[in-house]
């Protein structure tokens, strides 16, 4: 997944399609098949600006070439988002709560930040000739090697909490496992063999995901 150079204007055209299919029908989920409050406007508001973000980053700030693998794992993964958390909304009797609201949003706001701004503080780093062959560690990623995942984990909690549902809690818990297991330590290996003793020296004085902690 690293490192793929190619357009791929299919790939991504395929993940475009499928995210404005799903925005689609959450609307549908969230405002006929289920009474309108603020916490459906709200979540559907953040599912929204996700998509932007998402294609903003795939298409115009982080444009890199994406395989037909991780297109439709990216596709599934959208689809827990996009049509998981409204449905688990709706299924849920409980009055909602502005405090829930609130938490929800500030949750998704944070995580926004932090996953799109460590990216683009990267690009502008990346993109200086003089760094080339560099590792980067300024910005946000001095806070955490893999700075941006937590970032992921976040929104994506802020969007499980504006569910007003505890089992989306679990989609969240997923995506944290799915990193721990598979992506840092695949990601890891990656940087360990581009960038050898810089990375190392790295990871000694830096949290692996959640800054200060971990």
């Amino acid at each position: 997944m690293y490192g793929i150079q190619k357009q791929s204007t299919k790939q991504k055209s395929f993940i475009l399609i499928a995210q404005i299919v799903y925005l689609i029908i959450a609307y549908y989920v969230l405002f006929s098949l289920n009474e309108e409050n603020f916490l459906s406007i709200g979540l559907f508001t953040a599912l929204f600006i996700t998509s932007l973000r998402l294609n903003a980053m795939m298409f115009l700030w982080l444009p890199r070439g994406i395989g037909w693998m991780e297109a439709i794992g990216n596709s599934l993964a959208f689809a827990l988002y996009y049509l998981g958390f409204p449905l688990l909304a709706i299924a849920n009797d409980n009055d909602a709560s502005m405090t829930l609201f609130m938490v929800g949003w500030i949750i998704f706001l944070l995580g926004s930040f932090i996953n799109t701004g460590s990216e683009l503080l990267r690009k502008t780093f990346k993109d200086n000739p003089e760094n080339k062959g560099k590792l980067y560690t300024g910005g946000l990623f001095h806070y955490a090697i893999h700075i941006n995942y937590f970032g992921d984990c976040l929104w994506v909690l802020g969007l499980a909490i504006l569910t007003n549902n505890f089992f989306s809690l679990f989609i969240p818990l997923g995506l944290l496992l799915l990193f721990v297991t598979s992506y840092i330590p695949n990601h890891d290996k990656y940087l360990q063999d581009k960038y050898g003793d810089q990375f190392i020296e790295y990871k000694k004085s830096t949290k692996k995901l959640i800054p200060f902690i971990w």
